[in-house]
Formats: structure tokens, sequence, C-alpha cells
């Protein structure tokens, strides 16, 4: 390709709306252009980019096993029905009316339809295993979407869903995906590890996030250098010691705290409680129904964990209205050990369990109890883990301190079962003549995500640094005369049909530009390797090889293509160290 041919529309500066590097970079390199917020076109050397990512994962899947198909993005409405998630997925869902004023979903992932051509198509277990994949665009209502691709309205997924007979066969497939993943974000040059997670409105009982490590990234991970363990913050777990006693065997007594309505006010004088000893309760409304939900004072609810706990699909914080007319007293003085109504379930975190000496509000406006009991005077009717990790608390496997990071997640890979297979009639007959629902697994790649998650990860002060497997071009060949009679001019001709017949992805910078434009254009967009030719280093029969971020090497012109090849190889080499390498 020339350089005057295409579109590489470069900025000296980023808009001021992007926020993070990879944003500036994505826009700066002419990579992508904003429509709207959430929106954006791909430009050429975008596009290149995305293909080349799409055409890593086609490999994979295909030597997992997994087949390609390609599925509607306009889904009826009666299907999410069907699976329940018309309601529980709705903040997300892009709603459509046809002429009849039928209404339709744009599709934001593809579980209901998948499991309906499974239903009618499959009917054996001769028939199974089976994967199927697609990469294609989605659409998520998102209320703010930001940093460019990393959370669009409008993206580019890859989505795959398995088919087994039986619960171990389930797994076989998933740690296949699992593997595949591994295998792709390596090639795609990403240093990526995944964590434990939640499976979230998906649904499911196993789940792995695939991170790449990033300050920027949206997600918080916990992880412990000692023996590998690591889980996304709304997972993690700790091997904190449970809530020592500090039992007199007193009853229940309350105290007057006027004007304080935090924990921290509480550790105060003139009363001096340790966060530790109290007990904070949260008053939220979960599925539409009233619940509280007890914490050590020193620790934090997990929102996500209380609704993977629970299966609740709709969680939010109770009003000050709602808490008032439920327990007769406002935040700050709120408990559960009186005045608790008996339709209120009182869920607890496994930190209370068998805490005795504690404070809590006595839902009495400036009033708090001591010497409370948990198993004496709480009527606790689930007990789980609701808190979040933090930093320094011991791994649950080893016992060692465990670390925060942030990431940025690219993957997800689930076990979910039969939970859509007996909701949409996915079922076959077994070697007995047994109707038997399929167990199932969903896999996801965000395939723009994914390219903007490689920039994020590698780039300088200059611009972008691509792997070679994924560049827009692995070359960008630079005549510093365009004269075509000229000798530079023919020397760059003479090269880059030589690159292209060997097949080498290269870029011909034909523009009559200053060479100091053309090189700071070849570094912002990530050109693995430039290869500049000029009349001075010509006439010593010289050209000039700079990986990008690396060190300038001069090589004879007339072996210029066979040393630029291997270059590529041994950059190809050092990307890939895993893949199982196709002849």
């Amino acid at each position: 390709m020339k350089w005057t041919n295409t579109l590489v529309p470069t900025l000296r500066e980023a808009p001021a709306d992007a926020e993070i590097v990879s944003h500036k970079l994505l826009l700066r390199a002419g990579l992508i252009r904003k429509l709207a917020g959430g929106v954006y076109t791909f430009l050429p050397m975008g596009l290149r980019v995305l293909r080349k990512v799409e055409e890593i994962i086609r490999e994979e899947l295909d030597d997992a096993g997994a087949v390609e198909v390609l599925m509607p993005a306009l889904q009826p409405r009666e299907l999410w029905e069907q699976s329940g998630r018309a309601e529980t997925a709705r903040d997300v869902l892009f709603r459509v009316k046809d002429g009849a004023s039928r209404e339709w979903f744009l599709s934001p992932t593809a579980e209901e339809v998948i499991t309906s051509i499974a239903a009618n198509e499959i009917n054996s277990y001769r028939q199974l295993p089976k994967n199927f994949y697609q990469i294609s665009t989605k659409f998520r209502d998102e209320i703010r979407p930001r940093f460019g691709l990393m959370r669009a309205k409008e993206f580019i997924m890859k989505d795959a869903y398995s088919f087994d007979a039986s619960d171990e066969g389930a797994m076989a497939s998933y740690r296949k995906m699992y593997d595949a993943y591994q295998r792709i974000f390596a090639r795609c040059g990403l240093k990526s590890f995944p964590v434990e997670a939640d499976t979230g409105v998906i649904g499911g009982n196993y789940s792995h996030e695939f991170m790449v490590p990033a300050e920027t990234g949206e997600n918080e991970v916990a992880f412990c250098e000692g023996c590998g363990y690591a889980a996304n913050l709304e997972k993690a777990t700790s091997n904190l010691p449970a809530t020592a006693s500090d039992d007199t065997g007193a009853e229940v007594e309350e105290f007057a705290t006027p004007g304080v309505v935090t924990i921290e006010a509480l550790t105060k004088a003139p009363h001096q409680i340790r966060a530790n000893r109290q007990v904070k309760t949260l008053v939220y409304i979960a599925d539409s129904k009233p619940v509280l939900i007890l914490i050590r004072g020193d620790d934090q609810l997990n929102e996500t964990k209380f609704m993977a706990r629970t299966g609740a699909t709709a969680v939010r914080p109770a009003t000050s209205e709602e808490i008032v007319s439920l327990l007769g007293a406002r935040a700050g003085s709120l408990g559960a050990v009186r005045s608790v109504p008996p339709h209120v379930a009182i869920h607890a975190d496994l930190r209370l369990k068998g805490a005795r000496g504690m404070v809590t509000g006595a839902n009495k406006d400036g009033f708090h109890l001591r010497h409370v009991s948990m198993d004496r005077d709480v009527q606790v009717a689930h007990w789980n883990d609701l808190r979040t990790v933090r930093a320094g608390e011991p791994c649950p496997k080893c016992g060692l301190s465990l670390k925060l990071r942030r990431a940025i997640e690219v993957g997800h890979v689930f076990k979910l079962g039969t939970k859509y297979s007996e909701k949409l009639n996915a079922q076959f007959l077994d070697e007995t003549g047994n109707l038997k629902p399929a167990v199932m697994g969903c896999y996801g790649i965000g395939v723009t995500r994914t390219l903007q998650a490689i920039i994020e990860q590698g780039n300088d002060a200059d611009g972008i640094i691509w792997p070679v497997t994924v560049a827009p071009y692995q070359v960008c060949l630079t005549p510093l005369n365009v004269a075509p009679e000229g000798e530079v001019m023919q020397w760059a001709a003479r090269i880059y049909e030589e690159l292209r017949s060997s097949g080498v992805d290269v870029i011909l910078d034909d523009r009559d530009e200053r060479p100091g434009v053309k090189f700071k254009d070849a570094d912002l967009v990530g050109f693995p390797l430039r290869v500049a030719l000029g009349e001075k280093g010509l006439a010593k029969g010289d050209v000039e090889l700079k990986p990008r971020g690396g060190a300038v090497q001069f090589v004879k012109a007339a072996e210029a293509v066979e040393s630029i090849k291997t270059w590529l190889k041994k950059a190809m080499e050092a990307t890939s160290p895993i893949h199982r390498g196709k002849e």
C-alpha cells in the first residue's frame, strides 16, 4: 500500500475529551474517529489492526474445535423474556420497534439465539460436543461511554457457546477455550493473566476473566505473588481471622450517641469504639424487597458479591424515606437487634459470625447498643462473604499478603451449566434414551477493547508500539526523496515490490514531506520497522533499518529485503512464544 492511496489523518494533539493514553493515540494515529458518544468509525489503519486481531482469534478457535457462525444483531424480545433477561438486562438493552410496533433488541450478546438454534438442531448426544462462535457487532446502552473503545455503545465482540452432554464434558470445553485465550492474547503481544471472576447477569457457576495490567483499567484485581492466586475484587476473598470476641456476658445495653451518625464519629471521644467492634447496618432494596446487610464497621460492602450470593438481579440502596419508614430511624442509628419487621431478611458478612461484644445502632435516632452478640441478639437469615478484600490481607490459598492492581478486562469465560438450555429447551437424548438439557459454556473477547488494550500496554512518548503480529503494516518504507526518476525512489520501489511479492506487509510512504514529518508519523502510528532510504546512505550503498523503539541499523541496499525478512521472523517468534505455528 502506498501512503498517498490510503487515509492516515494523524494529529499532533488529541481531542480534549480523550482521557487515557490509548484513547488519545487511537485518535492521534488516525485509527478511529468519533461519530457520537460511544460510537466510532474505524479508519484504514485501525481496521487493519482489527482484522488481524480477528484473524488470530479465528485461527485459535478453529484449532480448538469451534465452528464459526453469524447470528442476527436484531433479536426478538420474546426470546429474552423466555430466558428471563428481558428484565434483568434491561439497563443495557437497546430497544427498537418495527412498523407493526413489535419490540426488538439489538444484540449485546447471543446466549438466547444460539440456545434456540441448539434446541432446534441438536437432539442426540451423538451430535455433542459442539462449540459455535461469531465475531460481530454488539450494542450496549452504556450510560457513560468513556475511554474510547473501552466502554462503547457499539463494539465488536467474539462470543462463543459450547454445548456438552455432561458436566465433565463442559469442563473439558471450558479448558480448551481457557487455553485458547492464553494463546490469543500472547499472539496479540499482550501480557495478560486470568483471574477468578463473578458471573454477573450472564449467570453460571464458574468463571475467569483475562486481564491486562494497566493503571487506567476499570477493574481492580487481588493477586498473590507467592502462589499465583488472582481474582477480580468482585470475587476475591482472603484468609482474615474471625472477629475477636470481646464478651463480658452482659446484656444488650442502650447508650446515647447524640450527633453520631458515622462509623468514624463513634471511634472518637467520648465513645472511642474501634471500627472493628462496630456492626454497620445497610438497608437495600433487592428485587423490590427491603433487606438488611450487616458488615463490620471497618469493612466495605461489595454489592456484586451480595448479588452473586443471593441471586438478586436488581439491587440499590434504600432511600432515606424508605429507611425511616422501615426501621423508624435515620441512617447512622440503624441496627438489626430491635424493631426489625419480620418480613425483612437479614444478611450478614461471614466476618461477623460468632462475634460478641459488638456495638450497633438502636434503630432510635441518637442511640446505639453495646454488648451485642451476633448469635444471641441478631436473627441472621443468610451468612455470606460480602466484603471487599483489601491489600495486605492474607491470601486464601497460601497466607502471603495480597496485592491489588488495576487492569483491563479483555476476555471472559463462563461455565453456564443448564440455565439457558432448560429455559429455552435445548435438550438431547442421552445413550439411554432419556431427555436431558445440554450443559453450556460461553466465552467472550472484546475485540475492539483488545485492540485498545494493546495500545495501552505498548506506547511511549512518540506514539504506539505495535507487536508485529497485529500492526497495521509491519514495515514502513520511507524514501526521503520521492522524485519518481531519482535513485532513492527507484530503490524504494524495487524493495517495496520485492517485499510485497514475499508476503511482507509493507506501506510505502510516498508523500512529498520532510523526513522529520515522515519519521514522526511512522512512530506515532507505530509501525514495527521503519526502513529509510536517502541519497547520502545510498551513496555508500546503505539503507537504514529502525525498529520501533530500537536503535538504527545500517544494511546494504542489495541485502535490505533479506535483512528485513530476517528481522520480521525474529520479531514474530519473540511475540508468539507459545503459539503452535502453522506451516
